[in-house]
């Protein structure tokens, strides 16, 4: 009889039970049978397949989960014979030989190495189930670990680690951001002094060298140190003086210093006296105002009871 294998199948002849020869695809001579008591014919798919298998192991941090294996196989052309009789059922025997690779390698890994040892753990299992399939007919194309489950409250509390050691990084950050800007405001106030102090000196020293060429110039004297300081004082003085009276609501007191020969003490007391003239001068004066406030009570109310004493008497003595 003729036999029509398909594209995708490896079919096996048997003579009374025993295997003859392997059919090709296409349209194949069998040989006689009697009524199907002497050919038997078998098949198995030359297709790759996939098969998933799920491995539940422990971790050496011992955190248990669960271990996603695709492993994809097909059949060796030149060794169907050997596919079809050897294994009873070859998906049983793949997932026996992943499940002890998985639970001889994972439990050796912290969960953390097993997530990044993963393309590690998957060309390990290619490797020894390879060699061990390679026998009953059947060649590994490819293993994958798609995927490592664990438990949510794992998968929670792990997130958790990760949430808390970013938020550590982002306070570190933070203050060290704060630290710099501590820093670098401090630097610019210290420039900025720096800066401020270089050009009042500069200021100071042209004041003073303009006022050694004026009285130079005017009194063909040459000042000296100390009264270029005196110069300088009273300037920086009539300069504060105006700064204060150009503010609102602004009240200033002026102590005269104890010590009457110094220029600047005569100034000010000089100046202080007119003003307070010029006020005597107008009526409204605090001369007066003082004058007023330093008569004794008492001085004043006798002679005015006296008047009284007096007017009453007189007017007794008209009576009469």
């Amino acid at each position: 009889c003729c036999v029509a294998v398909p594209q995708d199948k490896y079919v096996t002849v048997e003579y009374f039970g025993r295997s003859y020869k392997t059919l090709r695809p296409g349209l194949n001579w069998a040989g006689f049978d009697v009524a199907g008591l002497c050919v038997a014919l078998r098949s198995i798919s030359g297709r790759t397949q996939q098969l998933e298998v799920k491995v539940t192991t422990k971790s050496k941090d011992n955190v248990f989960c669960t271990v996603h294996i695709s492993v994809q196989f097909a059949v060796n052309g030149q060794q169907c014979e050997d596919a079809i009789y050897k294994l009873a059922s070859v998906s049983d025997q793949i997932e026996a030989y992943v499940s002890n690779i998985v639970r001889s390698k994972v439990p050796k890994m912290d969960i953390d190495e097993a997530f990044e040892a993963k393309d590690e753990l998957s060309s390990n299992i290619s490797a020894e189930l390879s060699e061990a399939l390679c026998e009953f007919g059947f060649i590994v194309s490819n293993v994958l670990c798609t995927e490592i489950r664990l438990h949510k409250s794992v998968m929670d509390a792990m997130n958790e680690i990760n949430r808390q050691k970013r938020l550590r990084d982002a306070a570190i950050m933070e203050a060290e951001a704060h630290k710099i800007r501590i820093v670098k405001a401090a630097e610019a106030e210290a420039d900025a002094a720096e800066l401020q102090g270089d050009g009042l000196a500069r200021q100071r020293g042209a004041i003073i060298d303009g006022l050694r060429t004026a009285v130079l110039e005017r009194t063909d004297h040459k000042a000296t140190t100390e009264e270029l300081s005196h110069l300088l004082v009273i300037s920086q003085y009539f300069e504060t003086m105006k700064q204060i009276g150009t503010k609102e609501n602004s009240k200033t007191f002026v102590m005269p210093r104890a010590n009457p020969a110094d220029p600047e003490n005569q100034l000010r007391t000089g100046w202080l006296q007119a003003k307070a003239g010029l006020e005597g001068i107008r009526g409204r004066g605090p001369t007066q105002q003082s004058m007023g406030q330093r008569m004794d009570p008492r001085s004043a109310s006798p002679p005015a009871d006296r008047s009284a004493g007096a007017a009453g008497a007189a007017g007794a003595r008209s009576s009469q």
